[in-house]
């Protein structure tokens, strides 16, 4: 199936990276509006660019658009791809508001077309790990989930000389501007909605903690740095999710379940290490021997390992190529399942009614502070 990628900034390579994985893609070439950055990375990449939009959406030969432009943009740049008749495959977040979003997503309904969105890391190999188990029935009915979107205190590292295999720049201003609540929070939400279903009810704070990010930021308006939500679906599971800028990074991944637990180490990661702790399985040696000599020491130790067993996975039927730590994620695996899923005449899994409810609550984190709380989400699935 044939491709066009729309926005050429820090992300795209992110998709060139892993666009390898997928055989089924073809790319016919990119666009975006800043042409310097548009010639570094067609020069690179070695790929076709496209004078201007225009002519992207002409293109009878495109049958997804993969819009990789700015948050703001998202709205537009999709609205009118699929006018174009287009599907389309948009960055998260799917629009800065919600009533946007709704638009978006009822004009690709009426339209017969496709609209997916990112991350796609909740399809990842350790998702499929973590769900196989749960669906199994092995730790029980879940009942409490602890998720971390923690970036670290990025806004003291050196970002301004990040550069992407391209040499994309780092938005790091922009990224202050939109906060790291809607640039990350879909990244534990798309294991969250899946695994658990569709929210009920969430309660949630979102501040500013850190207005002041060094050289250059002073005149930024900034989003929310820090936000924590809890979460009640309508399956019955509590889950808390935070996201910040400040904390050391954790991407961690906890379930509680009536018969054990479940740790995911990091959901950037598409293999991440995962544990499994049954309760009536006996503890590792190494877990049972800090846990005597806290107790003969009388204090806490620093560091133990993560309680319960490494799951293993399945072979791998073939390498994939990912980006380097920390996002090893396989980007363009969402665009690859929309693809198949058109091929078949299905929807997407990350399409349509899901894309909308995990939207809705990445704006209702955020926007925390401007809602009546607990928020009750008007999108389900």
């Amino acid at each position: 199936m044939k491709i066009a990628l729309v926005g050429t900034g820090f992300v795209a390579d992110y998709y060139m990276t892993t666009l390898a994985n997928h055989p089924t893609l073809s790319l016919t070439g990119v666009w975006d509006r800043d042409a310097a950055r548009l010639e570094a990375f067609r020069a690179f990449h070695k790929v076709s660019a496209y004078p201007d939009l225009d002519t992207l959406l002409a293109d009878p030969s495109v049958q997804i658009v993969v819009n990789l432009t700015t948050p703001e943009s998202h709205y537009e740049i999709t609205s009118r791809a699929l006018a174009a008749g287009k599907h389309v495959y948009c960055e998260k977040p799917l629009a800065m508001g919600l009533a946007q979003a709704e638009i978006l997503v009822g004009q690709a309904e009426a339209a017969g077309l496709t609209l997916a969105t990112a991350p796609a890391n909740g399809l990842s190999d350790a998702h499929r790990l973590v769900e196989g188990v749960l669906h199994s029935g092995r730790i029980g009915t879940p009942r409490l989930v602890y998720a971390a979107m923690e970036d670290g205190p990025v806004f003291r590292d050196t970002w301004a000389s990040w550069r992407s295999r391209s040499g994309a720049p780092w938005p790091g201003l922009h990224e202050f501007e939109i906060g790291c609540t809607l640039e990350h929070a879909g990244y534990a939400l798309s294991w969250l909605v899946t695994l658990f279903g569709p929210v009920e009810s969430l309660t949630a704070f979102s501040a500013v903690t850190f207005p002041d990010k060094g050289p250059g930021t002073e005149q930024i308006a900034m989003a929310p740095d820090f936000s924590v939500g809890c979460l009640q679906f309508r399956s019955g599971v509590v889950a808390r999710l935070t996201n910040g800028l400040a904390a050391p990074r954790d991407r961690s991944l906890q379930v509680f379940a009536e018969k054990g637990s479940l740790t995911v180490r990091d959901l950037w990661d598409n293999r991440s290490v995962v544990h499994i702790e049954e309760t009536d399985a006996p503890r590792p040696l190494l877990g049972r021997i800090l846990t005597r000599a806290e107790a003969k020491l009388g204090r806490a130790l620093p560091w133990k390992p993560t309680p319960g067993r490494k799951l293993a996975y399945p072979e791998a039927a073939s390498s994939t190529a990912l980006p380097g730590f920390p996002s090893q994620i396989d980007f363009m695996r969402g665009v690859a399942d929309q693809a198949e899923a058109i091929r078949r005449g299905e929807a997407p899994r990350f399409s349509g009614a899901l894309a909308l409810h995990i939207t809705e609550l990445a704006l209702a984190l955020n926007n925390a502070g401007n809602l009546t709380q607990p928020y009750r989400p008007r999108s389900s699935f």
